[in-house]
Parts: structure tokens; C-alpha cells; sequence
């Protein structure tokens, strides 16, 4: 009768540690899944604020580089002509072309702030008055 009791116990004892051993795997399986949604859910947040497509400014880039619809000014500074980007603030490049060096036509234009269209322009005229 020994016996029977002992492989009752032993069976019980069995048929309890599966059970805890599943509940552990799909307590596991379920954080594991969760965790994984979260992933893919801040991946996909990601990759949509990456992939979308801002509109491009019509203003000029804030570190001194000039977009392709941006327009050039040129103005004096210190006896000098300067590139300053469409804002009139920004320069974009410094050269060494001196002021009173040009034609007063020119001065005059530049003074109000010569209009460049485009680079091609303005690296067309640079390159007529640089020495």
C-alpha cells in the first residue's frame, strides 16, 4: 500500500511541475510577444516620421547653405563684397572682390543689394570682377 501512495505522490508531483512549467512558458511566450509588438510599433513610428517627406522650405537652411530655389544678394561689408543668401542676413560666401574696385553702377547696385537669380549668375559675375 506503500507503494501506491508513494507513485500517487510522485505521479502528483509530475503532473504539477508541468503545469507550472507551462504556465512559465506562456507567461513567457506572451511577454515575449508584447515586447515584440512594442518593437515593430516603435520601429513603424520611426520609419513612418523617417520616410515621410517634409515639404521643402521656401526659406534658406538655418547653417548658411543655400537651397535650389534660393536667390543670392550681393552687398558690401567692409570694402567688400559679400554673398548673402535670399533673407538678406544669412551670407553664404565672403569674397574678396573690393568695393570700390567696381563700376559705380555696380557699387550702386550692390549698395541696394545687387539680385543674383540664381548661382549660375552669381558665379558668372564673381568670376567677371574677381582679380
Amino acid at each position: 500500500m506503500r507503494n501506491k501512495y508513494g507513485i500517487g505522490f510522485f505521479g502528483v508531483m509530475i503532473v504539477c511541475l508541468m503545469l507550472v512549467t507551462g504556465a512559465y512558458q506562456l507567461s513567457y511566450q506572451r511577454a515575449k510577444e508584447k515586447s515584440e509588438m512594442k518593437v515593430a510599433e516603435e520601429t513603424r513610428t520611426q520609419d513612418v516620421t523617417v520616410t515621410t517627406p517634409e515639404p521643402a522650405p521656401a526659406t534658406v537652411a538655418a547653417d548658411g547653405q543655400a537651397l535650389k530655389e534660393d536667390c543670392y544678394y550681393l552687398m558690401e561689408v567692409n570694402g567688400y563684397v559679400v554673398v548673402y543668401l535670399s533673407d538678406k542676413k544669412t551670407p553664404y560666401e565672403y569674397t574678396d572682390i573690393k568695393y570700390d574696385e567696381l563700376p559705380a553702377e555696380i557699387r550702386d547696385e550692390i549698395r541696394n543689394g545687387k539680385y543674383m537669380e540664381d548661382a549660375k549668375t552669381l558665379y558668372g559675375f564673381l568670376e567677371n570682377y574677381s582679380s
